[in-house]
């Protein structure tokens, strides 16, 4: 075991992203169940629905499993009571300042770890007392970080500032790739995009299917006048590229995404006005298969080219 799989004391260090619209209670307990860490993503959840889903987990799974909370959440307060009072072990946080909840989760006994997306930030969440980061790569789905920094420089970067243990994210999806994130330094992978094409997912099987058929140059980084999000290309995307190359404000960009814009894509499977959220992995998928078989194949691949590196 390493630093990883003891803090989580999971089987192998292989963490499954807390993914908006994919990440529910069904995915979550099939990859903890088959040794990995499951992650709820809370940020589609109102306070309710993720109290659901982690009740369901608990039922589905005798093993660790966490939540991934996108701290800029309206009601993130609500979502730290309910982990709190549900007694959930582990927790993600993502897309703000580490200091603000940290100390709360600690002080609980929680495990605590923060997406970063540069060596900088990895310090500062160091500074707040997280457990782990989670390296994210440019290459990543969702939403990624400004100075768009690839996988293979970010890593090796923060691990050479920080003295936590290190998760590497973004362009992961096989345990070739696996390996050479431990080449770079890291303890563990989280991977998101390939979980996605999985039956226990919770997103639309239009959009499962659009990631498998997803080739290379398929997906953008997108609206960075905003929060800067990986989509797959369709009509939205091209209109959003349309009003970025006319050089509208913020402000009109916000207009254009509108409301429950992913929600549309990715939960209810409208592939020409949703938004598209997956990584440049997705070029890489090619088929849906349970969430178990990938943690069996991710770790039986990594672990055949180290030994074949390793001659």
């Amino acid at each position: 075991m390493n630093r990883i799989s003891s803090l989580f004391n999971i089987q192998y260090p292989i963490i499954q992203a807390g993914m908006v619209w994919a990440s529910g209670w069904r995915l979550v307990s099939a990859v903890s169940n088959a040794g990995g860490l499951g992650l709820i993503g809370a940020g589609s959840m109102y306070p309710d629905v993720l109290r659901e889903h982690i009740l369901k987990c608990k039922k589905a799974t005798d093993k660790p499993f966490g939540v991934n909370i996108p701290l800029l959440y309206p009601d993130i307060d609500q979502l730290i009571h309910i982990i709190l009072e549900t007694g959930v072990g582990i927790v993600f946080t993502s897309a703000g300042n580490p200091k603000t909840w940290t100390p709360v989760l600690k002080a609980a006994g929680v495990k605590v770890v923060h997406v970063v997306s540069s060596s900088t930030f990895a310090l500062k969440s160091e500074a707040a007392g997280v457990d782990a980061v989670v390296a994210e790569g440019f290459e990543a789905g969702g939403h990624n970080g400004r100075e768009e920094t690839t996988s293979m420089v970010l890593i090796p970067a923060v691990c050479e500032k920080v003295k936590i243990p290190v998760i590497a994210a973004g362009g992961i999806g096989s345990g070739r790739a696996m390996t050479a994130a431990f080449a770079l330094g890291a303890e563990g992978v989280q991977i998101g995009s390939r979980f996605v094409a999985t039956p226990e997912a919770s997103s639309h099987i239009n959009f499962k299917q659009a990631v498998v058929n997803t080739r290379e140059g398929d997906t953008m980084l997108s609206l960075k006048k905003l929060t800067p999000v990986r989509l797959i290309k369709n009509h939205f995307y091209e209109a959003v590229k349309a009003a970025e190359d006319q050089g509208v404000d913020a402000a009109a960009l916000q207009i254009l995404l509108g409301r429950a814009r992913a929600k549309a894509g990715m939960f209810e499977g409208n592939l020409e006005e949703g938004e598209l959220e997956i990584g440049q992995v997705s070029a890489l998928i090619h088929d849906i298969k349970p969430a178990g078989e990938i943690v069996k194949e991710i770790w039986e691949e990594f672990e055949t080219v180290r030994k074949q590196l390793g001659k």
